[in-house]
């Protein structure tokens, strides 16, 4: 029970880590807990790799109550330790996505909160976070689902052309499936980032309490800078260990920036991004285009690009990184997919393609048009700017947590 006059006790779990913020997921989960911290008591209980500095997400989020984080490590794609747990993981209910975050020290503590009586709401930040988070165990649990996990995993198996990699991903999205309906049917509400998502959980966890809280951007960090602009210029911003990244972008290499240069031969293309794999640099290499890898600061990437692309064919959630294109006031031509659950009019605040051929022409369409890219910015910075603040989303998570805090 929350006590009168001290805030609500929140104990936030986010397996994965939240520094540095390399990460659409990273950003959303860290400035909803900074704004919420700033009204409420919040314990962090997150996940640091070996090579991440736990000391600094403490640093820069100075007004929670805790912050605890424990080292851990997870296998990588492609590495004989992922192997290892996907076989093992095939003996469990839990996906292997979800099982190879497990963390019996994150677990411990949690419970030891729980059990103490410090908590009076915990929420799971992921999918991957439930493991470690006593599900219908005595506490109101809040599932924020910032990605219909399984969707993705459908779509990956959907796009595989190879049958020894398409068979595993057709049982690991139908575990994720129903361990993502487990989760939300056992919470006691569950988060989404968009109505379609919201609709989504919903239709696989029948009797759920399943709500939308839209995604934020901060529009005193990202604001638009047009003098760096630069000729033919295109950008994608994102992390490029998430494979729907590196998949569209690898794809768009080889099948629409051709098509693009046919018409704007200058058009250029940077991509930025943590942990790019080889494959990507490969394909970035035969296609003369720069792959940053990690950078402290996107917005000078960002600013120097004329239109900002997102050409993904899988993924779930909402794309953070759009709201932060729209909010440096920059057009942005998107697929369906990845503009998805995002409150958005193609045509007023984006142009929305899908085959290479239609996502070349609206590129170029752009690169040729300056008001045209001009009045598209703009409409995007009016939006974020008037609808979708940090301190607004805090506080709709705040109304959501009392309503399954008994008394709050």
């Amino acid at each position: 029970m929350a006590r009168e006059g001290s805030g609500m006790r929140i104990l936030w779990v986010k397996a994965g880590g939240l520094w540095p913020l390399n990460s659409g997921g990273r950003l959303r989960s860290f400035h909803t807990v900074s704004e919420l911290s700033r009204r409420q008591r919040v314990t962090v209980l997150t996940t640091h790799d070996p090579d991440e500095d736990p000391i600094e997400l403490s640093t820069h989020l100075p007004h929670c109550e805790r912050v605890v984080s424990f080292p851990h490590r997870a296998p990588k794609k492609g590495s004989l330790a992922l192997a290892a747990a996907l076989a093992r993981s095939w003996l469990s209910e839990l996906p292997v996505d979800t099982w190879k975050w497990r963390v019996p020290a994150l677990r411990a503590e949690v419970e030891r909160l729980v059990a103490a009586g410090e908590v009076d709401v915990c929420v799971a930040d992921f999918l991957m976070a439930t493991p470690n988070v006593p599900l219908g165990e005595g506490v109101p649990v809040v599932f924020f689902e910032h990605n219909v996990e399984h969707l993705i995993w459908k779509r990956l198996a959907a796009v595989e052309r190879r049958p020894w990699r398409r068979l595993p991903l057709e049982v690991e999205w139908r575990k994720m499936r129903r361990w993502e309906a487990r989760a939300c049917a056992r919470a006691d509400l569950t988060i989404a980032v968009s109505e379609q998502d919201r609709d989504l959980l919903a239709e696989v966890a029948p009797g759920a309490r399943v709500v939308a809280i839209p995604t934020g951007v901060d529009t005193s960090y990202f604001t638009p800078n047009r003098h760096q602009e630069r000729a033919g210029a295109l950008v994608f911003t994102g992390s490029m260990d998430w494979y729907p990244n590196e998949d569209g972008l690898v794809d768009f290499l080889e099948a629409t920036l051709p098509l693009i240069r046919r018409q704007v031969p200058e058009a250029s293309l940077t991509v930025v991004g943590r942990n790019p794999s080889t494959r990507l640099r490969d394909a970035a290499a035969r296609a003369g285009v720069e792959v940053t890898g990690t950078v402290d600061d996107v917005r000078p990437y960002v600013a120097r690009g004329s239109v900002y692309v997102v050409p993904l064919r899988v993924g779930g959630g909402t794309r953070l990184k759009i709201f932060e294109a729209l909010a440096m006031g920059k057009p942005v031509v998107s697929t369906t997919v990845g503009a998805e659950g995002l409150p958005l009019v193609p045509g007023e605040h984006f142009l929305a393609a899908d085959e290479p051929a239609r996502f070349a022409g609206a590129v170029v369409s752009l690169l040729q048009d300056p008001v045209r890219r001009r009045a598209l910015g703009a409409a995007g910075r009016r939006l974020v700017e008037e609808r979708y603040s940090w301190p607004q989303v805090a506080r709709e998570f705040e109304s959501r947590f009392r309503e399954v805090i008994p008394h709050a």
